[in-house]
């Protein structure tokens, strides 16, 4: 797996990273889906980079004017619910793109410390030959991102795959670079060293769902 860690180089996506993070900022939820919703067009931005270009003529009101324009047939697909913001700063800049949505979450059969994921919800369209862009915002240990992938696979094989995170740790990383083939590229804006017991992000942020959408009731 071809692996994109952009906090490697700073920029200004360390502001938006900072204020997800930070306790008092972060209780504005709009301001908090924005921020996720600007860190997906920044990893959107740098994707776009490794896409297939091809050489255009646009025709302006004064004349020609010659152009490369990438040419893959892109799948955004999301997990809800947390991924709904990091799915619309993706969609600001593949506009074109087909879109396909499933729920993948954590069901605590007997405890906090240990869970499966469950995936009940898909909407996808052909994925055959297509670009498909799988949009998770948070990479804990991966297992929702590889369960995801999984559930896809009935409709059809992707040509390529980028995994997009906002925050991940080592673990998960190291988890889905097993996972999935060496082609993959992973875009994730930075990556956290540990997991706590219940198996989220530390320092991370913490439920980026309830974050962006209000606490639920459901375990």
């Amino acid at each position: 797996m071809q692996i994109h860690n952009l906090s490697k180089t700073p920029s200004v996506l360390n502001t938006f990273i900072s204020e997800i993070r930070a306790k008092t900022i972060q209780k504005d939820r709009m301001r908090f889906r924005r921020n996720i919703e600007r860190i997906g067009e920044v990893l959107g931005y740098e994707l776009s980079k490794f896409l297939q270009f091809e050489a255009k003529t646009i025709t302006t009101p004064l004349g020609k004017s010659e152009t490369v324009l990438h040419k893959n047939d892109i799948v955004l697909c999301s997990i809800l619910r947390a991924g709904v913001p990091l799915h619309n700063g993706l969609l600001n800049y593949f506009d074109g793109a087909e879109n396909a949505f499933i729920s993948a979450y954590r069901h605590h059969k007997h405890n906090l410390e240990s869970f499966e994921i469950i995936v009940e919800y898909l909407a996808c369209p052909n994925l055959e030959g297509k670009t498909l862009i799988l949009a998770d915002p948070m990479l804990a240990t991966g297992q929702s991102m590889l369960a995801t992938f999984e559930a896809l696979k009935p409709y059809g094989t992707p040509k390529e795959i980028h995994l997009v995170s906002v925050i991940g740790t080592q673990d998960g990383v190291d988890f889905i670079a097993n996972a999935f083939s060496a082609e993959t590229h992973l875009w994730i804006a930075t990556i956290d060293k540990t997991l706590n017991e219940k198996g989220y992000i530390v320092p991370g942020l913490g439920d980026a769902g309830d974050l962006a959408f209000g606490n639920k009731l459901q375990d």
